[in-house]
């Protein structure tokens, strides 16, 4: 349903609030360069930050501006189920193709909570459904069993995942447990090369954000198998995949972005603010590496 490099988009501010012309130019700049489908109020996206009229706004946005040149999937996760569910209404009608639906956080829910929580969405709402784990952020972990149990019990709605896990032995996992029709995204950046010849089909990326075209191309590659230039493009990105998160993100990736575009700002909302010196050092150095910088 979804594969190739998938930008997590920031959410451009500007004295505080939604600068809607400047996210309008990203998403167009994104398609221009070759994003296969966008994710609007993800992690990068700041959605914690977001009032839910805010969130809804940058989903509507972001289904306008892209017109159906490429589908939008919309952060819809909540560890409130029942405001889960009010995003997928709303991103169900303002025309995006899925909603990503993170595992509930803070509250902790176990795996069968987990499968409650996933299920009553499924039930709900007709907008197919991309699981979203990153225990890192969330500490509870979606387990390959819920996963797998989860989409054979609602094949037409729970229709992929984007995995933070780090654990690459899920591809596998998920793929020999569900079948090659499922959707495996990588959710780091850095793993997605090896993802993909394990059987994801593409990654929902920090880093495509900053360099569209090179990880458009990186994607291209894995799909025709091309290693060696898959391995290549790979090696230009990879100290640019770690400097988006030698700060609290998505700091470092605005800050990028205000390095490539002077029309960005690096703009985050409390409780993150501003990137390091350090971390813009590290972003400078691998803006100029992956060749997205002046001489």
């Amino acid at each position: 349903m979804f594969s190739g490099s998938i930008p997590a988009l920031v959410t451009p501010f500007r004295d505080g609030s939604l600068d809607e012309a400047t996210f309008r130019r990203l998403i167009d700049w994104q398609i221009e360069e070759g994003s296969s489908a966008l994710v609007a109020c993800g992690t990068t996206g700041e959605a914690s930050t977001l009032s839910n009229a805010e969130h809804h706004r940058v989903i509507e946005i972001c289904v306008e501006q892209a017109a159906g040149r490429v589908p939008v999937i919309a952060g819809c996760g909540s560890n409130d189920t029942n405001n889960a569910l009010l995003h997928m209404r709303f991103s169900k009608k303002a025309g995006a193709a899925a909603g990503l639906c993170v595992a509930p956080y803070y509250n902790r829910p176990g795996q069968a909570g987990l499968i409650a929580h996933f299920s009553y969405l499924a039930e709900k709402s007709d907008l197919p459904i991309v699981l979203y784990n990153v225990p890192g952020r969330t500490v509870t972990d979606i387990k390959p069993e819920t996963v797998c149990e989860l989409a054979k019990k609602f094949p037409e709605r729970i229709v992929g995942i984007k995995d933070a896990s780090g654990d690459l032995s899920r591809v596998t996992d998920h793929r020999m447990g569900i079948g090659k029709d499922f959707c495996q995204l990588s959710g780091d950046d850095e793993l997605a090369l090896p993802a993909n010849a394990a059987g994801a089909v593409g990654c929902i990326s920090v880093t495509a954000n900053v360099a569209p075209a090179l990880c458009a191309e990186f994607q291209q590659a894995c799909a025709d198998n091309d290693l060696v230039c898959a391995r290549e493009l790979n090696d230009r990105l990879y100290p640019l995949h770690y400097a988006m998160f030698s700060d609290a993100s998505p700091a470092p990736v605005k800050y990028a972005l205000s390095r490539v575009h002077e029309w960005l700002l690096p703009d985050v909302r409390l409780p993150l603010v501003a990137c390091s010196d350090f971390a813009k050092a590290a972003v400078d150095e691998a803006l100029q590496h992956a060749g997205l910088l002046g001489s």
